[in-house]
């Protein structure tokens, strides 16, 4: 099914944020001003009563589905059962977007709690675009497919991560989440440049940016979602709004979870620099 068209999706004039179960009955309460919501669907399936705080959500906000369970990566195949289920959500919610990692995370019946990486070559980019057809059929949807926070390399990888993107979204029609702390975190341990990484990305695919904190661990940046957006992360992110134009975008924020109010201070920070990004600026991608 192909979605090459990017207006069919929606254009979201302001940021997001990420809803987390501490926050849900807060912010159906106080209704706070935020554009979006975007929400792991992994944590509502077994859980009746925040999917019914959720539905009721759904009625203010427009929504976002997050997977992080169909692991389009994996060598084994996708979990059917569960792709139905998030298509049974996703009916019931109507979400604006619905995206998941480019890794994989299960391995039979086992479902390990982290986005495990693949390497970039021919075998793999043939297993993914599979997985990713099913995936868009079976929703009647498009995928937006994210790019992932990287720590090691494959001997075995033939081709370059934004390569492997591009030509996903040439074979299928999905779109992408380009997740700019993700690009911060990934150009350090990998030693590549993020400027030049957001240059080569297929700008008319991106339909969704996030923003997340990261931590440092000895040498390495770690997408934990723990903390703050750092300011490489929002120097990034003016840039690709230069490049690409303004993004519907995401604060992330999955540990050591803040307020409520701290949340919607980061969005309204992503907000103030989408409105200024309105010319481009000229930045030399080699260092």
């Amino acid at each position: 099914m192909p979605f090459a068209n990017t207006s069919i999706l929606p254009m979201l004039s302001e940021a997001g944020i990420g809803l987390r179960l501490p926050h849900i009955a807060e912010v159906l309460a106080t209704r706070p001003r935020a554009g979006w919501l975007e929400i792991h669907p992994e944590n509502f399936l077994p859980n009746p009563h925040a999917m019914e705080l959720l539905t009721e959500l759904s009625r203010i906000y427009p929504i976002s589905v997050h997977t992080v369970g169909i692991s389009v990566g994996s060598a084994m195949g996708i979990d059917r059962l569960h792709l139905s289920r998030i298509g049974e959500f996703a009916d019931r919610i109507d979400p604006v977007f619905i995206s998941g990692h480019l890794a994989w995370s299960t391995r039979d019946t086992e479902y390990l709690n982290d986005l495990l990486p693949l390497p970039f070559n021919k075998e793999a980019l043939e297993l993914v675009t599979t997985h990713v057809k099913e995936v868009q059929d079976t929703l009647g949807r498009p995928y937006l497919v994210e790019n992932p926070s990287s720590y090691v390399g494959f001997h075995a990888t033939t081709m370059s991560e934004v390569e492997f993107l591009s030509e996903l979204v040439l074979r299928t029609g999905c779109r992408l989440l380009a997740d700019v702390s993700n690009v911060v975190v990934s150009a350090h341990n990998m030693n590549y440049d993020p400027y030049r990484y957001i240059d080569s990305l297929p700008a008319d695919a991106i339909a969704e940016l996030h923003l997340g904190g990261y931590t440092t661990e000895r040498n390495l940046l770690i997408d934990t979602h723990a903390a703050a957006v750092a300011d490489p992360s929002w120097e990034l992110y003016k840039y690709t709004l230069h490049r690409i134009g303004p993004r519907p975008t995401l604060i992330e924020w999955d540990n050591d979870i803040p307020s409520l109010s701290k949340l919607i201070a980061e969005a309204e920070h992503a907000e103030a620099i989408s409105s200024q990004a309105v010319q481009p600026e000229v930045h030399c991608a080699t260092r």
